[in-house]
């Protein structure tokens, strides 16, 4: 069945979609039943098996789940091929009844058919009947195939039919399986309802259960929260009271602080002073030098050049004496290198001989350094002027500079200062590297010493700097040859130092930079993890580690060496490094340092490494044990307390060093005794300058960093002040102080001290803490009498290094068993007629109630009251009272004594009364007591006429008279008003007035009156009375504004808008109509405006006047363009041309003073220059005013790009008014003004911000017009315009396109230009014709547009020639002789033109490739220029000259020579004259003929070709040329035209020139003879011959004419034919045979 579905839809393609949609489900018929019967049968076995079981029991297996899933699945599937086959069906009905209703239409279309047939068949009309026939052949053809259709479709559908009955059979089957499947369904969606009814229930429980449990938590977070509140308030009120007990000493300590900060200041400014003058000393002293350098370097070329001429004079004399020049300035000059190589060893000698001196003082300096030394050297840093003079001369001429290095730079070793010996060595190296690196003092020393004996003493200006230096008796230090010797096992250390300082060479020549991608690598090449190389609490003998990691961090690959440690650290450091070879970038390596202490001494150094780039280092550091103690507190504050109470703090003591001391706690008053010699004894026995130094360093640091602290937490100042007059007291008392190493053994007592015992320490006062552990100490207060105690507390330590530590601690002792915690109440500033309220808080010490009453003053009984007035407080507890203060106005009469009325200050007294207590409890109440009134002014608005397109402001004044800011508002606004700033809200401060922007914009024409209501916080209302009157206009424009991009100069910008005549209509009931405010409407018709610009403005509107019908718009164009005013160009054009006239008089005065011989006196020269000011002044302004600069004199530009440079930016703001009037501009008389009403005017207001411009012309006086003057056609002339980037940050360039067919063209378009850098732009001009060219091109950037102008002439290069019609003609020759012919080519162009002769025979062109022989093709194809050449080889024409320049309006004379070596008729070749070697301006076509024999025939018809053979032509004997002479052929060929029978037309003519060549060569013969035989034949067919013979001299040419009449008995339809004998008689004898052919033509 599938087979034959397939192929019915293979023949029918107009079912073919259907068909294959639809016959997918067919395809699982075949097995669908089969699974089916078998579900269905387990399906209808399964009831049967449930009656016999029990329900109660029965559970389903996996096997019988798997099964129901299969059958539900099997069922879902029968349900879906039924539906599918059902639709089918339908598809298939339906197109089965389209067949049908097709093939109706066909049997009618048959049935007509016939019927036309039939008639066309009674009409006998055959061509009808075959198109007729056709068509039925059609219908029947279209009929069968839509049967065969019908017949495959019915048995589709009868397939389709038998398919879904097999469907509905196996559905039947499985009804039962479907029923109870479907009651399982139910069941199951019944089961989950419950469950999730019994889930929604439990939820339902745990939310109300959470909702209690939150309600709970929120009652317990209030009462928490309270609690905090209570706390809170009782801790900010203690803290506000500390805090200003410690302002008071806060400010005390800042006014030391600044008087110290002043002390320094002063002596900062002297120390800078003193280093100044030295530095200004060292700047003279170097110009002096530099002025002493030019006088030797004038010196050595004087030198040179006296050398140069004593060695031409020796040369001279040696070649006048006859010997070799050469050789003897050879040996001389080997001899003065032998010299100078000796005197070089010398220096070097000496040099090596001061090395080793430096080298013992620095040994010597070493030894001294290791042993110990009674007083230590100056400190740090303070050189002396001479050694900072040495030290940046030698800097200096090394070429380096004072700034820091480019790699990392090895720091200092803090802690370890150089004594004088090294001091003194450091200055030996500097000198002696001075005088050995620095080429100034080389080239002095020898100049001084290799000077010649002609320069005497007068002429040598400079001095040494030490006296005696330079003498001739002056002998250095040397060394004796022992002491050089004698050399230490494996060289001395000055040797390891030479060869560190060589190696040093050797890498620093290594080193070099690093570039990638155009970027130079800078900085430290690798990273170091760690940065810094710790060893931190070491212990002696012990060895430590520590790894590092060091990552590239170049761009490329680089290398790494590890150079070695600080020579401090060379005994105590090893480094394990193992260089790992080129590393990339983001690599890295691991390096290994060993630690091995020897002493207990702080070290500190660098490991140096060595890269591709540079060095770098790495810090280390080596610290020991030491101890850091610090208390956690510096004031401990009880608080308050009842006497007879105790309260304990505790203050912790923490050691964070890696050394354990013994502590004790004393009062600051007391003094202990304290042996130091054990912890001095632990010290080294070198305790030199260093170790103090480094002691005094850590110490300074701990107290700024206590300082620090102290600054921070105000409340640690009272401690501080303590502590410094406590050592200020020591001091005074004159205990000893502590010296560099020294064991200090101080005996202090204790005086007793029994006054205040309120605090005290607990047991643990005295003890031993360890490293890195921490003591608490308890402190407790006992408060004995009434009041604030305070007592300050010290901690000593064993460790004389450790300083020591002081604490305070402050209690307050009371006895007054009710008290309020604030006795001051402040409620601030409050206003009139508005209720305060505040909280009293009352708090108890007493352990039973106490009743309280709350009494308020009489006087302010009616303003203040405190609820409730009676009230008991529980023991022990506090008690609040509320406090209400409503003031009144009344209240300044009413409060008298207790309110000021200058300063509105409220001092209201409160008491509380206390049951069984006689001194009441007060507090008091403090306020400021102000007003709320606003004030508006002016009091009311007149706005005027407004039109509904513009907006009028006016600005109003807030005044707020009380001393609270208050929140304002205009409420109520209408729509056309507008207030600002914030929309008319805001804040105003006490007392102060605001401007406010009241903008009134009406929305149609009418009177308005209408009132702002300003409203404060309060509710208070404050009104403004406002009116205005409101214009509709009759035109609008469709921008009232335009904001102008920022504008460069010069530039710009354009803005366009539409003034629109909407008005069409006087109905007002429909639309709003044009009127004045109340008044009559405008008339319905063309209106005119006008804008008027004010003056000397950059706007231009175009048009300015227009007229706008109803209905219509006119487009306005707005063009803003910045410009210098003229004046101010004009300005500084007339200052610099002043200037140049100033310098051009002084010059010429000063000449004139030169040239006069006489002096004048002083008196003289100043009338002088008096009157030369005056002739100035008076002479040159007034010519410089009256001169017109125009704006394209240089001047004139030169000013205006100056200008234009510095111009700082401008924004003004235009507004345009635009009136407008009634009626057609067209139509007014004459100059006669329209009728303009003030009140219709629109307003265009415009906002244009000039800015400089971010790219100038920097080239030719920075002028934007490039022109390039005349060019010749078909050349190019190049202008270079350099631009710069004046702004501060980089541009991206954009350029207009030129014109494409025009002659510019941008070469080098750049397309960013850097800040600050200049371009050079390339502009070509390549005219291709006579024309006046010019275009704008607009460089473009994001900051605006700079606009070029350019300007050209293309001018023609037009040449005439001489010769007519471009041929000239050489005529005949005699072969192997020349001849020359001239001519001339005119310039008729305004420019030179460089012009080059051409001969085609001397060029070779690849068109003449591949192309036919000439002798092939036919005449008319041959376009070949080039005949016959010489065998020779040259050229068989030349001219003269080949190439040069023909100035404007001249002419240039031309000579061709003809000269050819064997006989030919075709000689030919074409000369081109080529301009500026491209341009071809002429062909001239060269022509001649050799002969070997004077006499030639010329004329008749062409019988060869004009190419010569390539076989060679036999040469034969003058015996036997007769013999072997053939007759020459002549053809020539006549046509006789007969055009009209009746009419004798005139004889058919032709001509035959027989010539002889003018010859230098000696001939019997001068002239030359012909004749033709055969003349009476001739003249009977019709010929005439004239002359039949005669002669011709040299040079010369005859005629032989030919004519022809037809005779009677010619036929016309046979050519006629005849033939005569030419002889030439010469130097020999030719004859030619002439053929003439004659015929009649009757057409033209």
């Amino acid at each position: 069945m599938e087979e034959d579905d397939k192929k019915l839809l293979d023949d029918k393609p107009l079912v073919e979609d259907d068909t294959e949609e639809l016959e997918d489900p067919e395809l699982v018929l075949d097995c669908v039943p089969r699974e089916a019967e078998q579900k269905a049968g387990l399906g209808s076995s399964c009831p049967g098996i449930e009656q016999s079981k029990d329900k109660q029991k029965q559970r389903l297996t996996a096997q019988e789940k798997r099964q129901a899933c299969l059958l539900r699945r099997d069922l879902s599937h029968l349900d879906q091929l039924h539906e599918e086959k059902d639709l089918f069906i339908q598809k298939t009905r339906g197109e089965l009844r389209a067949c049908r209703r097709r093939m109706e239409l066909l049997v009618k279309q048959q049935e007509s058919v016939a019927a036309e047939i039939a008639a066309e068949r009674a009409a006998n009309n055959m061509a009808a009947m075959g198109r007729l026939e056709a068509a039925s052949r059609r219908l029947c053809s279209e009929l069968k195939n839509e049967r065969d259709l019908q017949a495959q479709m019915m048995a589709v559908l009868q397939q389709s039919q038998s398919a879904l009955w097999q469907i509905e059979v196996q559905e039947g089957q499985l009804e039962d399986a479907r029923k109870s499947a479907q009651e399982e369904a139910a069941a199951a969606r019944r089961g989950l309802q419950e469950r999730a009814a019994k889930q929604l229930h439990r939820e339902m429980g745990a939310s109300g259960k959470a909702e209690r449990n939150r309600l709970l938590r929120a009652r317990r977070c209030v009462h928490l929260q309270k609690e905090l509140g209570l706390r809170q308030q009782k801790l900010v009120e203690e803290a506000q009271k500390n805090h200003r007990k410690a302002l008071r000493f806060l400010k005390a300590s800042l006014g030391r602080i600044r008087e110290q900060e002043q002390k320094e200041e002063l002596e900062t400014r002297e120390h800078m002073r003193r280093r100044m003058d030295a530095v200004l000393a060292l700047k003279n002293s170097i110009s002096a030098n530099r002025e002493t350098l030019r006088k030797f370097q004038a010196w050595g070329q004087a030198k040179t050049e006296l050398a140069e001429q004593k060695a031409q004079a020796e040369k001279k004399a040696i070649l006048a004496q006859g010997g070799d020049a050469f050789k003897h300035l050879c040996h001389q000059r080997r001899r003065q290198e032998l010299e100078a190589q000796n005197r070089a060893f010398e220096e070097e000698q000496k040099r090596r001989k001061q090395e080793i001196v430096s080298r013992l003082l620095k040994e010597e300096a070493v030894e001294d350094r290791r042993r110990p030394r009674p007083e230590p050297p100056r400190p740090a840093g303070q050189r002396s002027l001479r050694d900072q003079t040495w030290s940046y001369v030698a800097t200096f001429c090394d070429g380096q500079s004072t700034e820091a290095p480019l790699c990392c730079p090895l720091p200092d070793v803090p802690g370890q200062r150089p004594g004088p010996a090294q001091e003194q060595i450091k200055l030996q190296e500097t000198r002696s590297r001075f005088y050995q690196s620095s080429p100034l003092l080389t080239a002095i020393s020898s100049e001084s010493v290799q000077g010649d004996g002609s320069l005497g003493g007068e002429d040598t200006l400079a001095w040494p700097e030490i006296p005696g230096l330079w003498k001739e008796d002056y002998k250095p230090f040397q060394v004796s040859k022992e002491d050089v010797d004698r050399k230490p096992v494996g060289g001395t250390k000055m040797d390891k130092d030479i060869l560190a300082r060589t190696m040093q060479r050797l890498r620093s020549g290594v080193i070099h930079k690093q570039v990638a991608s155009g970027r130079e690598f800078r900085g430290c090449p690798f990273n170091s993890k760690p940065k810094f190389i710790h060893f931190k609490d070491f212990d002696v003998g012990k060895v430590y580690k520590k790894k590092i990691t060091l990552i590239n961090a170049t761009y490329t690959i680089n290398y790494c060496k590890l150079v070695g440690v600080d020579e401090s650290l060379q005994d105590f450091i090893h480094v394990d490094f193992d260089p790992p070879g080129p590393l990339s970038a983001g690599m890295s390596c691991e390096v290994l340092v060993t630690f091995k202490p020897m002493i207990n001494k702080d070290l500190e150094g660098n490991v140096s490494f060595l890269a591709q780039t540079g060095g770098f280092s790495v810090p280390l550091k080596c610290s020991t044990k030491k101890c850091s103690l610090s208390l956690d507190k510096k004031l401990i504050d009880f608080g308050s307390y009842t006497v007879g109470e105790t309260a304990i703090r505790t203050i912790t003591l923490t050691n964070t060093g890696g050394l354990g001391t013994k502590f004790r706690f004393l009062l600051a008053s007391e003094t202990c005794e304290m042996d130091t010699s054990q912890s001095v004894l632990k010290l080294s026995s070198t305790f030199t300058y260093e170790d103090k130094s480094l002691y005094d360093k850590f110490t300074t640091s701990f107290s700024e960093h206590q300082m620090e602290g102290n600054e921070s937490s105000p409340t640690d100042v009272p401690s501080q002040k303590e502590s410094g007059k406590l050592d200020v007291k020591e001091q005074e008392e004159g205990h000893p102080i502590e010296s560099e190493g020294v064991t200090l053994t101080t005996i202090m007592t204790i005086p007793p001290n029994e006054e205040q015992m309120e605090f005290s320490l607990g047991e643990t006062t005295e003890g031993d803490i360890g490293p890195f552990s921490s003591i608490k100490v308890p402190v407790i207060f006992t408060p004995i009498v009434p009041g604030t105690v305070q007592n300050s507390f010290k901690v000593v330590f064993k460790n004389q290094q450790c300083p020591t530590l002081y604490f305070k601690v402050v209690g307050v002792a009371i006895d007054v068993p009710v008290w309020v915690p604030k006795p001051n109440v402040d409620l601030k500033i409050c206003m009139y007629d508005r209720l305060y309220q505040d909280s009293i808080l009352v708090h108890t010490r007493s352990k039973a109630a106490l009743r309280l009453k709350f009494e308020v003053c009489k006087e302010l009984r009616g303003h203040v009251e405190l609820l409730p007035e009676t009230g008991y407080i529980q023991a022990l507890s506090s008690y609040s009272v509320q406090l209400k203060f409503l003031p009144r106005h009344s209240l300044p009469e009413d409060a008298g004594k207790y309110f000021d009325k200058e300063t509105r200050v409220l001092e209201a007294p409160m008491t509380i009364r206390v049951a069984d207590q006689i001194k009441p409890v007060g507090f008091t109440v403090h306020a400021v007591v102000t007003t709320s009134d606003l004030e508006l002014s002016p009091a009311g608005l007149d706005f005027g006429y407004c039109t509904i397109y513009e907006a009028i402001r006016t600005q109003i004044s807030l005044c707020n008279h009380s001393l609270l800011p208050q929140e304002f508002g205009f409420v109520g606004l209408p729509k056309f008003v507008d207030i600002q700033p914030n929309d008319g809200f805001g804040t105003i401060l006490p007392l102060e007035t605001l401007q406010l922007d009241v903008i009134f914009q009406p929305t149609k024409a009418k009177e308005y009156n209408f009132e702002l209501i300003c409203k404060s916080e309060i509710n208070r209302c404050f009104k403004l009375a406002c009116r205005a009157v409101g214009v509709y206009p009759p035109l609008e424009l469709s921008h009232n504004q335009i904001k102008f991009a920022a504008t460069s100069l010069y530039d710009t910008s354009v803005a366009t808008l539409y003034v629109i005549n909407s008005h069409l209509s006087m109905n007002s009931l429909t639309h709003s109509v044009p009127r004045i405010g109340s008044e009559d409407a405008f008339p319905v018709g063309p209106t005119s405006f006008e804008f008027l610009l004010p003056p000397d403005s950059p706007i231009t509107i175009s048009p300015l006047v227009g007229t706008v019908w109803p209905g219509k718009r006119c487009l306005v164009r707005v063009a803003f363009r910045p410009v210098l005013p003229s004046e101010l160009i004009h300005q500084e054009a007339f200052q610099a041309l002043s200037r140049k006239a100033e310098v051009k008089l002084s010059q010429k005065e000063t000449v004139t003073q030169r040239k006069d011989q006489r002096r004048p006196s002083f008196s003289m020269l100043r009338l002088q220059n008096q009157d030369r000011l005056l002739r100035a002044s008076a002479s040159q302004p007034p010519e410089l005013q009256k001169e017109d600069l125009a704006s394209s004199s240089q001047e004139y530009q030169s000013a205006q790009a100056s200008l234009t440079r510095s111009f700082q930016g401008k924004f003004d703001k235009f507004v345009v008014p635009c009136v407008v009037a009634s009626g057609d501009t067209k139509d007014r008389k004459g100059t006669e003004p329209l009728s303009f009403s003030p009140h219709n005017t629109l307003y265009l207001e415009l906002w244009c911000p000039a800015v400089a411009p971010s790219i100038v012309v920097t080239s030719d006086k920075g002028k934007t017009v490039i022109n390039f003057g005349d060019i010749a056609a078909g050349h190019r002339g190049i202008k270079k315009v350099s631009i710069q980037n004046i702004s501060p940050e980089d541009l991206d360039l954009e350029y207009s396109v030129l014109n494409p067919d025009g002659p510019f063209v941008l070469l080098n378009p750049t397309i960013r230009l850097p800040s600050g850098e200049t371009q050079v732009l390339d502009l070509s001009f390549s005219p291709r014709e006579s024309i006046v060219a010019q275009e704008i091109l607009d460089i473009i950037t994001k900051k605006g547009t700079l606009s070029l102008a350019l300007m050209g002439t293309g001018v023609a290069s037009t040449i005439t020639c001489s010769i007519e019609g471009d041929v000239l003609n050489m005529g005949y020759v005699i072969a192997r002789e020349s001849v020359s012919l001239g001519f001339k080519l005119q310039n008729n162009s305004p420019l030179p033109i460089k012009f080059s002769m051409q001969l085609d025979s001397l060029s070779s062109r690849s068109r003449d490739q591949h192309r036919l022989p000439q002798f092939l093709a036919s005449p008319d194809q041959r376009t070949e220029v080039v005949g016959t050449q010489n065998y020779s080889g040259q050229s068989v024409f030349s001219v003269v000259p080949v190439e040069g320049v023909m100035e404007p309006g001249k002419a240039q004379d031309f000579t061709v020579t003809f000269s050819p070596d064997h006989e030919s008729l075709y000689f030919s070749d074409r000369l081109q004259v080529v301009l500026f070697e491209k341009k071809v301006s002429h062909h001239i076509l060269l022509k001649g003929a050799a002969r070997e024999h004077m006499m030639f025939v010329e004329g008749g018809d062409p019988l060869d070709v004009p190419v010569e053979s390539l076989t060679v032509i036999p040469a034969f004997d003058l015996e036997h040329r007769e013999e072997a002479e053939e007759l020459k052929p002549i053809l020539v060929t006549l046509d006789y035209a007969q055009l009209d029978p009746d009419t004798q037309a005139p004889p058919a003519t032709r001509e035959l020139q027989v010539g002889c060549i003018r010859t230098t060569q000696l001939s019997a013969k001068k002239t030359v003879e012909f004749s033709m035989d055969n003349i009476a034949a001739l003249q009977h067919k019709g010929f005439t011959i004239e002359p039949s013979r005669g002669s011709v001299e040299r040079g010369q040419t005859k005629a032989i004419s030919i004519s022809w009449t037809p005779p009677i008995d010619f036929d016309p339809d046979h050519p006629l034919l005849a033939s005569a004998l030419l002889q030439l008689r010469g130097d020999v004898k030719e004859t030619y045979k002439v053929l003439f052919v004659a015929q009649v033509v009757t057409g033209p």
